[in-house]
């Protein structure tokens, strides 16, 4: 292994960069929110339509709609027969997709500009009534179940998230995966898909935004146009939150074929658009950004523990979670892993934090930033985003500042408040050939 060691150049700290993200928006009579954004740099254009409704909005028994909703739209609606959608946004010179999370279901095209009317007539078709087949249900369900066998079942360590998601969410609607039960899926009736389909799928429930190159007493012709005739919805249920904090460290231990051990970390803190949540996010920079980061040089240069990491936080609606993965190299052990993480945490915990990790943790976040915000499906992911979640698109010009406010000892007091062992999820996978030592 090379002797590689950090720079100890302190790092040019960017100036603080103006995001100025001009936008319109208005509301249909219907409920729907629109956001326009004018970017006549090239003919493109991007249209997004974000239904707030997630797998935190069904129900013990009834879980996986909203991911299976995400496939079903494809499926054709009143005026676009099965596999057409694709087909005409493809002939259009363009791309779409959708995701699914725990709190949003997000559909999206990019096409040329000349093109607008196409992609919103499509959206509009999909919302405007329920067009799911008996035949599209049966087929979808079996596509979510290949790709559940795809990313989860045979896949090295693909049941260690689902694994983690139950255990750090013992109750409430966060406590399923986003794919959801399969049994649940094989014994959803044409009744539950509908009725999900007419309380989710509204106007009232949905922000459209359209980014790029338009005109915009044009762009807002052409949604009232083909929006205004969807009906409103009724009042949006809104889920029943639980929690429960964990009160003890919850282990586990799960195998399967893979080549290594593996350890998995997960701590809960506050939801997406907290202090904490920014804190975090800086957190996540200075332990694992690059080479030049703490675990990096703890756990691969100088130990050689580990032959890969990450860490990810996730930010939902109501709750945020930090997530630590590593596998572990030939002749070491999980526990040796979990002890050298959990030394530099403590590290971490009590004292202020280097300046020179600080900065270079602030740049990349400037830089992320501005990456996100490159391209007009970038903005208009985020508009949608700080709309469904916040009411407030604005947060797209000042997001970046409330992370960037935050200070060196705050990261450090909320590393210490919340990456606590007695409150964490462990688990340990083993290969299917391990033995205990």
């Amino acid at each position: 292994m090379p002797n590689i060691k950090a720079s100890t150049k302190k790092p040019k700290i960017m100036s603080k960069v103006k995001v100025s993200v001009q936008f319109k928006q208005f509301e249909l009579d219907n409920g729907l929110m629109v956001l326009l954004r004018k970017d006549n740099t090239v003919p493109v254009v991007a249209v997004d339509v974000c239904y707030h409704v997630g797998s935190k909005n069904e129900k013990s028994g009834k879980t996986g709609f909203a991911h299976l909703f995400e496939h079903l739209m494809f499926e054709g609606s009143e005026h676009v027969r099965k596999g057409e959608f694709d087909k005409y946004i493809s002939l259009a010179g363009g791309y779409n997709n959708a995701y699914t999370t725990e709190d949003i279901t997000n559909y999206y095209e990019v096409v040329p500009s000349n093109q607008l009317a196409l992609a919103l007539w499509l959206e509009s078709d999909r919302m405007l009534k329920f067009s799911v087949s008996e035949e599209a249900l049966l087929t979808q369900r079996e596509v979510v179940k290949e790709e559940k066998r795809w990313r989860v079942d045979n896949r090295p360590y693909g049941d260690s998230s689902e694994k983690m998601q139950g255990l750090i969410f013992p109750v409430g609607p966060y406590h399923w995966p986003v794919i959801g039960s399969m049994a649940d899926l094989d014994s959803a009736t044409m009744h539950d898909v509908r009725e999900f389909y007419e309380t989710y799928y509204v106007p009232n429930n949905a922000t459209l935004v359209v980014s790029g190159d338009i005109n915009y007493a044009e762009a807002e012709t052409l949604i009232r146009k083909y929006f205004s005739d969807v009906p409103r919805g009724s009042e949006i249920p809104l889920p029943k939150f639980t929690d429960e904090e964990l009160s003890t460290e919850v282990k586990a231990i799960l195998g399967g074929s893979v080549a290594a051990p593996g350890v998995f970390l997960g701590y809960k803190f506050p939801a997406e658009g907290t202090e904490e949540y920014y804190a975090m996010n800086q957190l996540e920079r200075i332990l694992s950004d690059g080479n030049s980061s703490r675990l990096y040089r703890r756990l691969v240069y100088n130990s050689e523990a580990v032959s890969e990491f990450g860490i990810s936080v996730e930010g939902m609606e109501k709750s945020g979670v930090f997530l630590f993965s590593a596998f572990v190299a030939p002749g070491h052990s999980e526990s040796e892993v979990l002890d050298l993480f959990d030394n530099e945490i403590d590290k971490l915990q009590t004292s202020i934090l280097d300046q020179y990790e600080f900065e270079k943790a602030r740049n990349s976040t400037i830089s992320s930033y501005v990456g996100r915000l490159s391209t007009n499906n970038g903005i208009a992911d985020a508009l949608a985003h700080y709309h469904t979640f916040f009411r407030e698109p604005g947060l797209i010009n000042s997001e970046v500042d409330r992370e960037l406010s935050v200070s060196a000892e705050y990261v450090r007091d909320v590393a210490k408040k919340f990456l606590k062992k007695e409150k964490r999820v462990v688990i340990f996978y083993y290969p299917n050939d391990h033995k205990e030592s």
